[in-house]
């Protein structure tokens, strides 16, 4: 069974990073949904992506503690700077061209060479990131079932698979992040996943 310890614990970061470090999968609060987290080795996504059930072909997104760390994996496009003035740090997921000089495991662009990249607005995932990296995410659920917005419904689905929960109650949104891809600066950004952001106001951000 997984622990489950305050995300507010003086020590919670660092046994966190640990637990990361290890190759281990731990779940964490976002301001969306709660997040299983590794850190981007090949190892660790299949760890993940077992867990989740998912298919390698969709991807798994990146949590960054910055614009800086957006910039050293992937090429940011008008557009892309556009929608992440407006919307970042929150609950928007930009699909962006990884850069050449990059290699990252397949698992995380499912194959693809584009990175989906999100700045979330909670300190936990921001924290981590900003010790460790950018971090490996995907909402804390086996695939097709409804998604984790408090600890305890973490443990109940994932509670075998999961070394370590970072609890810090009932999540913000509730509401996984809107995901757009603005990969290629000839074309226009096309949304994959409509969620916290409206396609509305993603429109009004981009006049």
């Amino acid at each position: 069974m997984s622990r489950v310890i305050p995300a507010a614990a003086g020590d919670a970061l660092d046994e966190a990073a640990a637990a990361l470090r290890r190759g281990d999968l731990i779940a964490i609060p976002t301001e969306t949904v709660y997040g299983l987290a590794v850190l981007p080795n090949a190892a660790a996504l299949d760890r993940l992506l077992a867990a989740k059930q998912r298919s390698s072909e969709k991807g798994i997104q990146l949590l960054v503690d910055s614009i800086a760390q957006v910039d050293e994996l992937a090429l940011m496009t008008r557009s892309a700077g556009a929608l992440a003035d407006r919307f970042w740090p929150g609950g928007l997921t930009i699909v962006l061209r990884r850069r050449d000089d990059i290699v990252v495991p397949d698992a995380l662009g499912g194959g693809r060479p584009t990175l989906g990249l999100r700045l979330p607005d909670h300190d936990v995932p921001r924290a981590l990131a900003r010790l460790l990296g950018p971090l490996a995410a995907s909402s804390a659920n086996v695939s097709g079932e409804p998604d984790a917005t408090t600890a305890q419904r973490v443990a109940a689905s994932l509670g075998s698979e999961v070394e370590l929960i970072l609890d810090d109650g009932p999540v913000r949104g509730g509401t996984p992040s809107t995901v757009v891809d603005c990969s290629d600066p000839d074309a226009p950004p096309r949304i994959l996943r409509e969620g916290a952001i409206s396609a509305a106001d993603i429109a009004e951000a981009l006049r």
